[in-house]
């Protein structure tokens, strides 16, 4: 499934997006959910297999699109009200599954400080965040994960984390397990900037220098996430593989985007993102809860929809057990 829109709002940054999902070739369901609706832009991948992992990932989208902030073409969104948002997903997945699924999430929402535009991009767990921007090509979002955590302290390489046995090991999610904290990061948002947006069955199938490739040579957003999710399938598929793919222009009014035609590899050591913000720091004003119109890739099952729907009961010793296992994901 796959689609492509374009959206400007009163700051006059417009942005033109493509998305797009696939099974893959060995998974029997699709636990991915992604939103795709001016100003977030968010993938949510399901764990728990055949457990809900499904219900787990279109709860978190559910939940992050119906906050009042979050409203089409607003661009008032803090990172407190973003943290808010994702402690109420975890909150209600762990509800609808008795705390035995969960889902990592990642994403991007465009806001406003003081009239200058900027990337608010959150993230927990392994799902990925990357920014194209002047000729510069980044990941944003940094994995939580067992092989991240061994690559930064030094006992593996980038290179080996790629099929290190235990890869899929993620060690924050939302709805399951003790660690659910986001991190974010705040980045001014360039002339031609373009964000990917992904789930690890992109990244896991396929290195940085061929998404960079896909994102800096093919113009329209939505060739680029075609592109980069059947060059996922030809390498594996062994995972579902969700692509979001959003381009800015008319920043500041300026039309000159740099980006597709100046793509250069990212410079070693190189730093385009804040400091880590805490959203702790910041009041959560009240906001309204009206539904507001997305795109969502797949459709939300009748059992999320439903608010006295959950799973069949389980023992305490199970829950305990499932949530100390979850964490792993079932990858065939």
């Amino acid at each position: 499934m796959s689609a492509a829109q374009d959206s400007t709002a009163s700051t006059g940054v417009r942005l033109s997006f493509g998305f797009g999902t696939d099974r893959g070739l060995r998974r029997e369901l699709n636990e991915d959910a992604f939103l795709a609706a001016d100003p977030l832009f968010a993938v949510a991948d399901g764990m728990g297999g055949h457990e809900a992992g499904e219900v787990a990932s279109r709860e978190c989208i559910k939940t992050l699109s119906s906050q009042g902030v979050l409203t089409a073409g607003s661009r008032a969104a803090t990172a407190a009200e973003l943290d808010h948002a994702l402690r109420e997903a975890d909150t209600r997945i762990r509800e609808l599954t008795n705390a035995r699924a969960g889902t990592t999430v990642s994403g991007v929402v465009l806001v406003e400080e003081r009239g200058v535009p900027y990337w608010l991009v959150f993230n927990v767990g392994d799902s990925r965040t990357y920014r194209l921007s002047q000729g510069s090509f980044s990941q944003v979002s940094v994995d939580h994960s067992e092989v991240q955590e061994l690559v930064d302290a030094g006992f593996i390489t980038p290179a080996e984390a790629l099929t290190h046995p235990r890869r899929h090991v993620v060690t924050r999610a939302l709805g399951t397990g003790s660690d659910t904290e986001a991190d974010f990061w705040l980045v001014p948002v360039e002339e031609g900037d373009r964000i990917l947006v992904c789930s690890d069955g992109l990244s896991g199938e396929i290195s940085d220098e061929q998404i960079h490739r896909a994102l800096g040579t093919l113009r329209h957003p939505q060739d680029a996430v075609d592109s980069l999710i059947q060059t996922a399938l030809r390498s594996g598929g062994r995972d579902n593989i969700t692509v979001v793919v959003v381009d800015a222009s008319n920043v500041h009014g300026n039309n000159s985007g740099e980006t597709l035609n100046t793509a250069q590899m990212p410079r070693a050591g190189a730093e385009d993102t804040l400091p880590r913000m805490d959203p702790a720091t910041e009041p959560v004003p009240a906001q309204p809860q009206a539904p507001i119109p997305v795109e969502v890739l797949e459709s939300i099952p009748e059992s999320v929809l439903s608010p006295a729907a959950t799973l069949p009961e389980t023992s305490p010793a199970a829950h305990a057990a499932a949530a100390e296992s979850l964490h792993e994901e079932n990858h065939g």
